[in-house]
């Protein structure tokens, strides 16, 4: 069968390239268990504080010392000195030091994430100390608890990450895996030699298109197998809605990957417009964090692109067992770019 030996033999030219096995099948899962480990702690604990300790310490001290570490921050006792070398050095988040009567709180403007958390803590330690100080009860503070925004379960960073790297996976083989094919098959001149053979021109597409599929199936198997048993990550949601957003998207973004191809007509022209494509679409869709301390412009704008909204859905899906009926609009942005990108790619493509 045409179809089965063109599918055969476009999986031997993929596996005989190292360099595209390695960024489709491990460098996602790399990238999962470097930034999942690091942001494992999803509760935000173990923060560190900086506590320059005073030339005669006071019950106060030790007291605020206490507190610190009763709301599990992690307290860094340096002397003034050591402090100073370790904040200069941009090392220090959040520091504590004697100011007259009471304290100052300096925070690293370079690391306003962690300061500003840190600091929240500071002040409620502070206030814990000064009620067991003066002998009261410690306040009252509102409990916390996290969870994912569906409610189905505590979630990590890694559980967010993952449906991000899904959605990545699937842009980098649009653009790179299918568009870059394309343009080096025409560079080389092997459209026009496939042009006069008897190999028809489905077979030979679709061919790359199921061979594509077979990748992209295998590149989330790998993920969501290292997420479960490394992370403890699980679909939460329905199988069908998971496969249906999936198969979506790729479809999407193969489309984009023929549609580019045809504005190229070498490599390293592809090279230049793939990446003027993919680098927004992975900073601003949300893959690694959301947009939102980020103007309320271009909140808007990113949501009318692909790669945001499919994220979305993928997310709400895979992580809080969603349906799709809240996402319909997102997703038919995500269908709309892949039949605009699939008729552009149709009225465009050439042999030669």
């Amino acid at each position: 069968m045409l179809l089965w030996r063109q599918f055969a033999m476009e999986w031997r030219l993929y596996s005989r390239d190292r360099a595209a096995l390695f960024w489709t099948m491990a460098f996602p899962v790399l990238l999962l268990l470097g930034f999942g480990t690091m942001f494992r702690d999803s509760a935000g604990l173990g923060l560190k504080v900086v506590r320059v300790v005073p030339a005669s310490p006071l019950p106060r001290d030790a007291a605020l010392d206490q507190a610190m570490t009763d709301l599990q921050l992690k307290v860094v006792r340096l002397s003034k000195a050591e402090a100073e070398a370790q904040w200069s050095q941009g090392e220090t988040a959040a520091q504590v030091e004697p100011d007259g009567d009471g304290y100052r709180l300096r925070l690293n403007s370079y690391l306003t994430a962690q300061a500003g958390a840190a600091a929240g803590l500071v002040n409620q330690a502070w206030l814990v100390a000064q009620a067991r100080l003066n002998g009261s009860p410690d306040p009252q503070r509102i409990p916390a608890q996290v969870e994912s925004p569906g409610h189905k379960r505590a979630t990590n960073y890694a559980s967010f990450l993952l449906p991000g790297l899904l959605g990545l996976n699937l842009v980098s083989m649009g653009l790179f895996s299918v568009g870059m094919v394309n343009v080096a098959y025409r560079e080389k001149g092997k459209f026009r030699r496939l042009a006069v053979t008897p190999l028809p021109k489905w077979v030979f597409l679709l061919g790359q298109v199921i061979h594509r599929l077979t990748v992209t199936v295998l590149q989330a198997a790998i993920l969501l197998l290292v997420g479960r048993l490394v992370f403890g990550i699980q679909n939460q949601g329905s199988l069908a809605n998971l496969l249906l957003v999936m198969t979506l998207g790729t479809g999407c973004f193969m489309a984009f990957g023929f549609a580019l191809s045809s504005f190229a007509d070498t490599s390293e022209g592809y090279a230049a417009i793939s990446n003027l494509v993919f680098l927004p679409l992975m900073l601003l869709s949300g893959v690694y964090f959301t947009l939102d301390a980020a103007p309320a412009w271009l909140q808007h704008a990113v949501a009318t692109l692909p790669l945001a909204p499919f994220i979305k859905a993928l997310r709400a899906v895979f992580n809080d067992g969603a349906g799709l009926s809240g996402h319909g609009a997102g997703l038919a942005i995500v269908a709309a770019w892949g039949v605009a990108a699939f008729l552009l790619a149709v009225r465009r493509f050439r042999w030669a």
